[in-house]
């Protein structure tokens, strides 16, 4: 097996290749050891041009333009550009990856596009972002975008989902077939309209962006959260976009230098949007962090169980909820906000809705639990810190929120810097 082409290149050139894709390209030949020898080259000819993966592809500093003709020359089909951080989306069948592999200097790395999922797990009061409320900050001016499953028009956000756009199923409506996305966005910034003030996130006040790059079912690609991502960073100053708030992920399987997805998550903090991500579901194992949450500059944020009460003594970090080290053994999370049983937006007839009946809390609620819950709690109590200093750079809204947390005398790789008291930022 040596010694065919594809082996011959992996073993010269696989540092163009994510770990994924080159196992991926070694399995290509697993079929091969049924069939007699002399079959082979002949065979390795017509699966080089049938068999075909999805892979996202990185050019070179400064040389995006170039590496973006390369690909187009190849008669590469359906190809999806992402300039900001310098990538571009693509299927392409093996023949065509050894070829560009070969030929295209410009080519810094081939990803394979694998699956992201939301972060389910198998508030507000809790954090005393009540205290920043009654100061009068209510997110108002603040611009968050849910990267996820979508945003059903709930009436607690009626009049403040002012831009959504869909990479999905390409639909200009807001609606979220899913529930994930409805209930991240009212975690953080649904008003409690239709709940007398009860359901209500930090930023009541905030607008909302909804990004679906996740399907029916919460899944999607690589190449779907980079295209979300960098569709953000474009349209930052149209929609006045401040906050990203991502619940979802992926196994952390390579560096974050290496990680096209934390490539761009930080493109976005670099273009001065502060981005909050969910540390994972994978507790209480050590080293459980996901991508993009183990990314250095970004806000990673782990879930807390604040066993239902305002008390903060009986406040425990919850089980599922990853702990670091990260895989380049850096601390994460960050942060702990609750995450465990938030009652928040319902998507009727949503996948979850369906699927999780004996979730609903009356008509119009929904309790869900996962750090994907955690993550976009944070994200409302940037925008009230925000709406309070609007000119505060990214790094320093993450000190800031750093600095207001409370140890809960947990490792640093369990709980972070610890349990954000929100009431903090305004003393």
């Amino acid at each position: 097996m040596l010694g065919f082409s594809i082996v011959q290149m992996v073993r010269r050139m696989g540092h163009k290749f994510d770990k994924d894709l080159r196992r991926q390209l070694i399995q290509f030949y697993h079929p091969f050891r049924s069939v007699p020898c002399f079959l082979h080259r002949p065979l390795e000819y017509i699966r080089k041009k049938a068999k075909r993966l999805p892979v996202v592809i990185e050019f070179e500093i400064d040389t995006f333009e170039a590496g973006i003709n390369d690909v187009k020359s190849a008669k590469c089909p359906h190809i999806k550009q992402f300039p900001s951080i310098s990538c571009c989306s693509t299927k392409l069948s093996i023949e065509k990856i050894e070829y560009l592999t070969e030929n295209c200097n410009h080519i810094k790395k081939f990803y394979h596009d694998k699956k992201v999922t939301t972060l389910l797990d198998k508030a507000t009061p809790a954090i005393n972002s009540d205290q920043l409320k009654q100061s009068g900050l209510t997110g108002k001016g603040v611009n968050i975008s849910v990267i996820d499953t979508g945003i059903y028009p709930h009436n607690d956000l009626e009049g403040r989902i002012i831009a959504f756009k869909d990479f999905v199923k390409n639909n200009t409506n807001p609606y979220d077939d899913n529930g994930h996305g409805t209930h991240c966005a009212g975690d953080a910034a649904g008003n409690g309209l239709l709940s007398d003030g009860i359901y209500q996130g930090p930023a009541p006040d905030s607008n909302l962006i909804g990004v679906k790059v996740l399907n029916k079912m919460g899944s999607g690609s690589l190449s779907t959260v980079i295209a979300g991502i960098d569709w953000c960073i474009q349209n930052k100053s149209q929609f006045s976009i401040d906050v990203l708030s991502l619940s979802l992920g992926s196994p952390a399987e390579q560096s974050a230098e290496e990680d096209p997805v934390v490539k761009a998550v930080e493109a976005a903090w670099d273009n001065g949007m502060v981005v909050c991500v969910a540390a994972g579901n994978s507790g209480p194992s050590a080293e459980s962090v996901g991508s993009p949450g183990i990314s250095p500059k970004v806000i990673t944020v782990g879930a807390a169980n604040d066993s239902n009460t305002v008390n903060r003594s009986d406040d425990l970090i919850a089980d599922f909820s990853s702990r670091g080290p990260t895989i380049d053994g850096l601390l994460k999370p960050d942060l702990l906000t609750p995450g465990v049983n938030i009652i928040s937006l319902r998507s009727p007839g949503s996948f979850l809705d369906k699927t999780n009946s004996g979730s609903r809390v009356g008509t119009n609620y929904f309790s869900l639990s996962g750090t994907s819950m955690a993550t976009p709690i944070c994200a409302g109590v940037v925008a009230q810190l925000l709406q309070k200093e609007p000119n505060l750079p990214p790094d320093l809204v993450k000190e800031r929120l750093i600095n207001s947390c409370v140890d809960l005398g947990q490792s640093p790789n369990v709980q972070g810097h610890g349990y954000l008291n929100a009431a903090n930022l305004i003393e």
